[in-house]
C-alpha cells in the first residue's frame, strides 16, 4: 500500500502557488517602501529575511511529506542557510552604519543578499522560491534604472505568476495524457 500522504501533490502546489505569490507581494511592497524611505526599506527587508526563512521550512516541511527525520535535516540545513544570509545582511548594516555607504544604497544591497539567498535556497526547496529571488534581483536592478519601476515589478510579479501556473496546468495535462 503507497505511504499515506497527508496533503496531496496538487494541494501542495496550491501551497507553493500561494506561497509564492504572497512573497512577490510581500516584496513589492517591500520596494515601494524602500522607494518613500530608505531607512524602513532597510528594516523591512530585515524582517522579510525572517519570513523568507519561515516560508523555506514550511516548503521543505511539505516536501518532507511530514517524516520527522527528513524535517530534522531540513530544519537544520534551513537555519544554516538563513542564519549565515542574517550574518551577511547585518554584515551590510555595518558598513551602512561605518558611513561607507549610503542608506538608500544599504536597502539595495540587502535586497540583492535576499535575492541570492533566495535564489540559492531555491535549489533545495523548489524552482518557485528560485524564481522569486531572481525577481527579487530584477526588481533590485531595474528599480535603479527605471523612474516608474514599480509598474514595470507588478507587470513581472503577474509574468511570473501567471507562468508558473500555466506551467503546473500543463503538466498536469501532460500527466494526464
Amino acid at each position: 500500500m503507497q505511504e499515506d500522504i497527508l496533503i496531496t501533490e496538487k494541494r501542495r502546489f496550491h501551497i507553493e502557488e500561494a506561497i509564492l505569490v504572497l512573497l512577490l507581494i510581500l516584496s513589492l511592497v517591500g520596494i515601494g517602501i524602500m522607494d518613500f524611505s530608505p531607512a524602513d526599506g532597510y528594516g523591512y527587508w530585515l524582517i522579510m529575511v525572517l519570513v523568507f526563512c519561515l516560508f523555506a521550512m514550511i516548503i521543505g516541511w511539505l516536501q518532507s511529506k511530514h517524516r520527522t527525520d527528513d524535517f530534522k535535516i531540513i530544519l537544520r540545513e534551513q537555519s544554516i542557510h538563513w542564519f549565515t544570509s542574517l550574518l551577511i545582511v547585518g554584515g551590510a548594516f555595518l558598513i551602512h552604519q561605518s558611513g561607507r555607504i549610503a542608506e538608500e544604497d544599504a536597502g539595495l544591497i540587502i535586497l540583492l543578499i535576499l535575492s541570492l539567498s533566495t535564489i540559492l535556497d531555491g535549489l533545495r526547496v523548489g524552482w518557485r522560491f528560485s524564481l522569486v529571488g531572481l525577481f527579487l534581483g530584477v526588481a533590485a536592478v531595474v528599480s535603479v534604472y527605471t523612474p516608474h519601476f514599480l509598474w514595470v515589478e507588478l507587470a513581472i510579479a503577474i509574468v511570473i505568476v501567471l507562468a508558473t501556473i500555466s506551467w503546473e496546468l500543463w503538466m498536469e495535462k501532460k500527466a494526464q495524457s
